[in-house]
C-alpha cells in the first residue's frame, strides 16, 4: 500500500504521540516552519560517522540535518535499534549535522516551556538559513512525495548516488534506471543487457533461505545459507545493489547501496562475500551502431541483415 503525502505526515506524528515533549517540539517545528518543500521524518534510523545505528527524533534528509530531543526515557528508546535495525531502512548520515535540545534541567526536572520555545524557534531559523544555503549551491532537492519513489528525477539528473538516500517502492522502477522496459518484476536478480553487470535486490537479514548481512560501514555484504550448507562457488559478479527494507511506516522499499563486486579472496564454501566498489553510478550511454553481418552466410530472405547492437558505457 502506498500512502499519500497527507497520510505519510499524519503517520509520522502518530509515532511520537505518547512522548509529550517530543510531540510538542516536533509539531511546533513543522507548523512554524510551514514549508512543504522540506522533507521530514520522525524516528529515522541513521548510520552516523562512527558507523553506529542511531534512531533520530527528527530528520531532514534534504538538508542533511537531524534533531535530537533529550528526554528522560531517550536512552531506553535506543535499545529498540538492536531488534529493528536489520530490517529497517537506514539513512546514511555520515555527512549530516546534529542539533540537540534538552527538555530537563540539571536536576532532571522539566524546563520552562517558554525557554524551550525560544530554543526551538532558534532551530527553526537555522533550518530556513540552511535551506537558503543549499539552494544557493544548487544542492537542495524539493520534497515531492508523489515522485519520491520514481526513477524519473534520477534519470533526468544522469546518475544515482548513495549519499542521496535513493529508494524505490518496487523492482521495476529501480530497473528502469538500467534500461528495463518490462512490467512487474519480482526476481532477486536482473542482468543488465550487453554488460557483465546485474541488479540485485537482497534481503540483508535472516529470511527463509538466506541469512545475509551488511557490515556497519555499508561496504561489505556476506551471504550465508540458513541450513549452513555449502554455497556453490560462482565466477566474479558485479551488482548494483538495492536492499530490501521497511521504511518507518512499514512500507517495503528498495534502497540503493552502491555497486558491489564479488570478493573471491574472502569467499569460501559457506559464505559468499561482496565488496562495495562504487557509491555513485552515472547512467549508461547507449550507442547504437549499425553493422552489416559479413562473417555469417546471408540468409535467403534477408541477405543484408542489419544488426543494432547496444554498447553500455559506464562512467564513475
Amino acid at each position: 500500500m502506498k500512502f499519500s503525502k497527507d497520510e505519510y505526515t499524519l503517520r509520522n506524528f502518530s509515532k511520537i504521540q505518547h512522548k509529550k515533549w517530543e510531540l510538542y517540539i516536533i509539531t511546533r517545528i513543522i507548523h512554524f516552519l510551514n514549508d512543504p518543500d522540506i522533507e521530514f521524518v520522525c524516528q529515522q534510523l541513521l548510520k552516523t560517522r562512527d558507523g553506529k545505528r542511531y534512531l533520530a527524533d527528527l530528520c531532514f534528509p534534504s538538508l542533511k540535518l537531524y534533531y535530537e530531543i533529550d528526554e528522560a526515557q531517550h536512552g531506553s528508546d535506543q535499545h529498540k535499534i538492536k531488534d529493528e535495525h536489520r530490517q529497517r531502512e537506514i539513512v546514511d548520515a555520515t555527512d549530516f549535522i546534529e542539533k540537540r535540545i534538552s527538555v530537563f534541567d540539571k536536576n532532571k526536572n522539566d524546563r520552562n516551556i517558554n525557554e524551550i520555545n525560544i530554543e526551538v524557534d532558534a532551530f527553526i531559523d537555522f533550518i530556513k538559513k540552511r535551506k537558503k544555503q543549499f539552494i544557493s549551491k544548487n544542492n537542495f532537492i524539493s520534497w515531492n512525495y508523489e515522485t519520491k519513489f520514481s526513477p524519473a528525477p534520477h534519470l533526468k539528473r544522469g546518475y544515482i548516488d548513495v549519499k542521496d538516500n535513493v529508494v524505490f517502492s518496487n523492482h521495476r522502477d529501480a530497473l528502469r534506471c538500467f534500461g528495463y522496459k518490462g512490467g512487474h518484476y519480482q526476481r532477486a536478480v536482473w542482468r543488465i543487457k550487453d554488460s557483465n553487470k546485474g541488479v540485485w535486490f537482497p534481503k540483508l537479514y535472516k529470511n527463509n533461505t538466506w541469512n545475509n548481512s551488511l557490515s556497519n560501514d555499508f561496504k561489505k555484504i556476506i551471504m550465508k545459507r540458513n541450513d549452513k550448507t555449502k554455497i556453490k562457488r560462482r565466477k566474479k559478479r558485479e551488482f548494483m545493489v538495492f536492499a530490501h527494507y521497511k521504511d518507518l511506516l512499514g512500507q517495503i522499499v528498495y534502497k540503493f547501496l552502491g555497486e558491489f563486486h564479488t570478493s573471491l579472496e574472502e569467499s569460501e564454501d559457506y559464505q559468499y562475500v561482496f565488496i562495495r566498489k562504487k557509491t555513485k553510478i552515472y547512467w549508461p550511454k547507449i550507442f547504437i551502431t549499425l553493422s552489416i553481418i559479413r562473417d555469417a552466410p546471408p540468409r535467403p530472405r534477408r541477405p543484408n541483415r542489419i544488426n543494432k547492437r547496444r554498447v553500455w558505457s559506464w562512467y564513475v
